[in-house]
């Protein structure tokens, strides 16, 4: 089944151009109503009286052609069908649209269809009295031995120069010799491990195996060069980077970071740290990325794309642009750290000895250590099946200090908040950061002078303010909240019999609000005791005996 959003596939580019256009942050283009069938984004504010600088091609590409018009950059772009040359007639259209006596310039990426529609429509055009000049992008590097190179992502590199000689007012023979310098000082390689999805296409079998990647795929999806039996950002980025310098030689270097449309940022990201660390870093002047800007719909891959600077292509490539799609270049330099010293936030306390606080740490530990098995098989039928083995692990750890001695029992306020540090090393998962605010704050108020009840109920508050959960929503906290208001009276049997009865009633209770409960069904809940409260339940109990 095709894996792409649209409506109608022979309006899909029309749609396409439309969302792009009411979305571009400048307001400065319009889509020249000519014919359906002929697809223009120009300039709103071009005034004729300058070099017009002309591109375009198939769509599939975004933000390349229509997303570099603007100010300091294209002119105009005519897109075509998907992967599809756009038509003489197109081409025509749109030199004439925006051309005046200064005449314009062509750039063209180099494909045989790009090449004849936009060749005849530029002769045409003169015939019509029109200055037209044409260059042709082959920037691709993968086939070294092929007399006609692709173009690829860094045709958007030459926009950018050519745009910015015509913004500057030079004739229409600079501008071009501007360009053609350019496209002679620039290379370009990709790589993917998954094509393109085209739309309306069944085909999701890939030619690409799992593990490898093709290096020099084009960016209609054609096959590569050759395949690198390996998915490593540090392995696929070091053979780029000998391949294109092994190209370009000596020199400094603007470097574009391309994704081909279906890398995530994180990758990217990754990428680019990997690009910083290689054998091309000391010549690097420039980022421009990493970000889409000759793309291939959504194939899993990128380029990088080497342009060997002078002063005149630093001071075009700096220069302001208002486009949908450039990206503002960035000064290269290695990663800024700062020293900062590292925070230690333990609870500083001294060992002490108070057998009363003993006997009821113990009690609660071997509660539910001996609770593992019971708690995890009612978790298993509504949740991950892991509640008490979590619960048994912090257990121990306490239980492990307190046979060492190495807990502060006569220091209330601090053994509550040495509990809460631990739970949360050693617990893991939610449940292990909750337990560990609600001892934590509790250790804090009573260390105000506030009453052990008192303490426990504000470290509950905080539990429920950070997790979400409350009373009704089927959690420790039905049967934990009754427990500690009776003990607030002063009763501990009182307590044990409120946590035992908000324990029983989460088995009624047919819609969990919290944890992963909430994503199970009521009829697998139905009858079925929350784990968290019976571990309450029980702890509540022990004490109380």
């Amino acid at each position: 089944m095709s894996r792409f959003f649209f409506n109608d596939r022979k309006q899909l580019v029309n749609d396409a151009l439309e969302g792009m256009l009411i979305s571009a942050p400048h307001g400065n283009l319009v889509k020249l109503d000519i014919d359906p069938a002929i697809r223009i984004v120009a300039r709103a504010d071009w005034d004729k009286s300058r070099v017009a600088v002309i591109s375009g091609g198939g769509s599939g590409h975004e933000p390349a052609h229509a997303g570099f018009v603007g100010k300091g950059m294209l002119t105009a772009a005519v897109c075509g069908d998907l992967f599809a040359s756009p038509s003489v007639d197109a081409v025509l259209n749109a030199i004439v649209a925006v051309t005046g006596e200064s005449g314009c310039l062509l750039i063209v990426k180099n494909y045989t269809g790009d090449r004849l529609n936009f060749g005849l429509a530029a002769e045409k055009a003169k015939r019509l009295g029109l200055k037209v000049e044409m260059v042709i992008v082959s920037d691709d590097i993968a086939l070294p031995e092929n007399k006609q190179p692709r173009g690829i992502a860094g045709t958007a590199l030459v926009h950018k120069i050519a745009g910015y000689a015509a913004e500057q007012g030079h004739p229409l023979t600079e501008v071009r010799d501007l360009a053609r310098q350019a496209c002679d000082n620039l290379w370009s390689l990709g790589v993917a491990m998954q094509t393109c999805n085209l739309p309306g296409s069944d085909d999701e079998e890939g030619r690409i195996r799992p593990g490898q990647v093709e290096l020099g795929l084009g960016i209609h999806g054609e096959p590569g060069a050759s395949v690198m039996e390996t998915q490593n950002s540090r392995e696929i980025v070091t053979t780029l980077v000998e391949a294109l310098r092994a190209q370009a030689g000596e020199g400094r270097f603007a470097v574009l970071i391309n994704n081909l449309g279906g890398v995530s940022a994180l990758e990217m990201a990754i990428l680019t740290k990997e690009l910083a660390h290689s054998a091309l870093s000391d010549r690097i002047a420039w980022l421009i990325g990493p970000a889409p800007l000759v793309s291939a719909l959504d194939m899993k891959g990128f380029s990088l794309s080497l342009l060997k600077l002078n002063a005149t292509f630093e001071k075009a490539l700096q220069a302001e642009t208002m486009t949908l799609g450039w990206q503002t270049p960035v000064a290269f330099a290695p990663l800024r750290t700062q020293p900062q010293q590292a925070l230690q936030d333990r609870v500083e306390f001294t060992p002490s000895e108070n057998a009363s606080v003993a006997g009821l740490v113990a009690a609660v530990t071997r509660t539910l250590i001996a609770l593992e098995d019971r708690l995890n098989a009612l978790d298993a039928k509504v949740g991950d099946g892991d509640t008490g083995s979590t619960f048994a692990q912090g257990a121990r750890d306490i239980a492990q200090r307190l046979e060492q001695n190495a807990l502060p029992l006569n220091d209330l306020p601090a053994l509550l908040m040495v509990t809460g540090e631990r739970l949360a090393t050693v617990m893991g998962g939610s449940s292990g950061v909750l337990m560990s605010i609600f001892f934590t704050a509790a250790g804090q108020t009573l260390q105000e002078g506030k009453p052990l009840a008192e303490s426990l109920l504000n470290g509950l508050a905080q539990m429920k303010q950070y997790g979400g959960a409350d009373l009704g929503d089927r959690t420790l906290i039905d049967a934990l909240q009754p427990a500690l208001e009776a003990l607030q009276q002063g009763d501990i049997q009182a307590a044990a019999q409120a946590a035992k009865k908000g324990a029983d009633a989460t088995a009624g209770m047919q819609k969990a609000g919290a944890g992963r409960s909430s994503y199970v069904n009521k009829e697998n809940l139905d009858g079925v005791t929350d784990p968290g409260a019976v571990a309450v339940a029980e702890v509540f109990a022990a004490l109380a005996r």
